[in-house]
């Protein structure tokens, strides 16, 4: 299984993909200074997300669970490792109070949660435990699906 907590700056990935730590985890801000990609520009992202799927698919192939903790901004870049595995669960993970990031924030993201099929959470609703609990859920009912 791959999935993938996305969202904004500051909306949890990190923090949620490390409480999944039996699977290996891939996180943006990580692989960026792996590759030395600071190339924000919707190019430069669509190329860091499609290595880290890239990269997710091969740890899958492996057996491995993997998450992924990036923002995925684009549908381009999620419908690219839609095409290379169904064994993906997407976490679109969003607030509402003010975290200091916001400045971060990609402007153009691309989101139709009905057409993703991903499970919305509002991380300034709910406590992690709460969060790690309905992703579990989903995860599980995406894993019958698949079997």
């Amino acid at each position: 299984m791959i999935l993938v907590f996305f969202g904004q700056p500051h909306s949890g990935k990190t923090t949620l993909a490390k409480q999944f730590s039996t699977y290996k985890n891939i996180d943006g801000d990580e692989l960026r200074e792996l590759f030395a990609n600071k190339d924000y520009s919707r190019e430069g992202r669509i190329k860091n997300l499609n290595r880290a799927s890239d990269i997710a698919h091969y740890l899958n192939s492996q057996e491995d669970d993997v998450t992924l903790s990036l923002v995925y901004p684009y549908k381009e870049a999620r419908d690219y490792l839609n095409s290379l595995t169904e064994d993906v669960a997407w976490v679109f993970l969003h607030y509402d109070d003010t975290r200091g990031r916001e400045q971060f924030h990609v402007k153009d993201f691309e989101l139709n949660l009905l057409e993703e099929n991903a499970l919305s959470l509002n991380t300034s609703d709910l406590l992690v435990e709460e969060c790690v609990k309905q992703v579990n859920q989903y995860v599980n009912q995406k894993r019958s699906r698949v079997l």
